[in-house]
């Protein structure tokens, strides 16, 4: 299970360092995509991309083919480097709004690679008790 937070410096080769941790988790080698609701990157072990993507492709085909090229087109298969660093191509980068410190979080079945202003804002911005009724509403 991925989880933690974490915050490495992106380098100026664009690297980041994926602690130990999450790299057993995610294996050798992983995806990072672009996510669709929020202005970070997603990081999922193949087997949890494919499962990720598996309820997606039994939609219609038009939104399949939408949302498969804006996934598949800037998504990144890596492997760490010895140190433990991936590089994070410029578009992705851009696309998180990452300049130097960066936010790596684990979350369950994927981890979450931030620009650690954008995480701090959205972090500062949950609201505890609406959070709280909503899964009590569940049933959690």
């Amino acid at each position: 299970m991925l989880t933690g937070e974490f915050r490495p410096s992106l380098d100026t080769k664009n690297r980041i360092f994926v602690p130990s941790k999450l790299r057993d988790e995610l294996g050798e080698t992983f995806i990072i995509a672009r996510d669709i609701r929020e202005k970070c990157l997603k990081m999922y072990s193949l087997e949890g991309w494919s499962a990720y993507i598996a309820p997606i492709k039994a939609q219609r085909r038009e939104l399949v083919e939408q949302v498969m090229r804006l996934l598949h087109s800037t998504a990144v298969q890596v492997t760490p480097d010895s140190q433990g660093r991936v590089l994070l191509p410029a578009g992705l980068v851009s696309f998180a709004e990452i300049e130097k410190n960066v936010v790596v979080v684990g979350c369950c079945d994927y981890a979450e690679i931030w620009a650690e202003a954008n995480y701090d804002k959205v972090i500062s911005n949950i609201d505890d008790e609406a959070l709280r009724r909503a899964l009590e509403e569940l049933g959690l």
